[in-house]
């Protein structure tokens, strides 16, 4: 075990924050490398999800069948060294069957019947929730309170859930037949949207010789809950300037088409924009992909890194920009280009 790493199990704080931020940048490049064993390329994918991990934030991956996120979830549950759930979202999926029920259970002792809660599936570290569109938005809810509060509540009961508790969801593009578009509460409660797209030629050619030979690599731990939860603390107290928070409120305000002073492209463009939410995701993101990058302060280009995957499932295009062949990740690429940059940034 180095010292970076002995520094962050130690728990000390001050001048081992310095070593913190290499253990985490030496963690992710150690993730990414046995996460590799098993997946192929998406290493920025890969790069989204950890930053949300160590934020303590929660995923949304959209992809079409078939791009390996399903796999991609447990393989990383297994380098983390977490307890992992998968749940498969059907159109007959109830609530209960994600936060658990209370059942009849009879006293061997007294032979009374007392009712006992049975946990479901959500009482874990890293829960998949697969293809999470496929079901109504009555059951998709049933994750609203997990994912904010880190509790659920069941009937008569209210339990907490284990820490560290992440929920990383797939869906199927909305166009799909047999899909529910998640509602906007819903939505908010993710920090990102991860976008899986089809892999370069290169990458699927090296796919289809891994996945069609004898080979069967093994998955070594990398980290565990502990070190994760004392990583997510530092990311906490890294510093943020003033110019940084300026930066991302100019970012988020400006993409409301009711702002006073919206742009005319974004009046044009967007029906309803970001709310404080993505802000304070911004920040925290921005915090872990410093210390990733072996920084420990934030800068401008940290936000404008994870400002696409906070923004493009909370803002919503109207027709106009759906009519003009215009897509979500344009807007957001010219709402940042459009956001003045201090001069604060360019001096560290």
């Amino acid at each position: 075990m180095d010292s970076a790493s002995s520094a962050v199990r130690s728990g000390v704080s001050g001048p081992s924050d310095v070593e913190a931020a290499q253990f985490l940048g030496q963690t992710c490049q150690r993730l990414h490398a046995e996460l590799g064993k098993i997946i192929v390329g998406q290493r920025q994918v890969i790069e989204e999800i950890l930053i949300a991990i160590f934020s303590r934030g929660h995923c949304l991956m959209q992809g079409v069948p078939g791009l390996a996120k399903t796999l991609l979830v447990s393989t990383l549950a297994a380098a983390m060294d977490l307890t992992y759930r998968r749940i498969q979202f059907t159109p007959d999926l109830m609530p209960s069957d994600i936060t658990g029920t209370d059942i009849l259970q009879e006293d061997p002792d007294s032979g009374r019947r007392r009712f006992e809660f049975l946990k479901g599936p959500i009482f874990t570290n890293l829960l998949l929730a697969d293809e999470i569109n496929r079901t109504p938005p009555k059951t998709q809810a049933a994750l609203l309170q997990a994912m904010q509060e880190y509790q659920v509540t069941a009937g008569n009961h209210t339990l907490s859930l284990p820490q560290p508790f992440f929920c990383l969801a797939t869906q199927n593009p909305i166009e799909q037949e047999g899909t529910y578009p998640l509602p906007e509460a819903q939505l908010d409660r993710f920090m990102f949207m991860v976008m899986v797209n089809y892999p370069p030629r290169t990458d699927e050619l090296e796919i289809l010789k891994r996945t069609t030979g004898a080979a069967d690599p093994k998955i070594q731990k990398v980290i565990d809950a502990n070190d994760i939860h004392r990583l997510q603390e530092i990311v906490r107290r890294v510093p943020v300037g003033d110019h940084v928070y300026e930066f991302v409120l100019d970012l988020i305000r400006s993409t409301r088409p009711n702002e006073p002073g919206a742009s005319d492209f974004v009046r044009h463009w967007l029906s309803w924009g970001a709310g404080p939410r993505a802000g304070q995701y911004m920040i925290q993101s921005g915090k872990a992909l410093a210390l990733m990058r072996g920084r420990l302060h934030v800068t401008l280009e940290d936000i404008e890194a994870v400002a696409p995957p906070v923004l493009r499932h909370r803002i919503i295009p109207n027709f106009n920009a759906e009519a003009e062949g215009i897509s979500v990740g344009q807007i957001i690429e010219k709402i940042i280009t459009m956001i003045p940059k201090g001069k604060m940034d360019r001096m560290l």
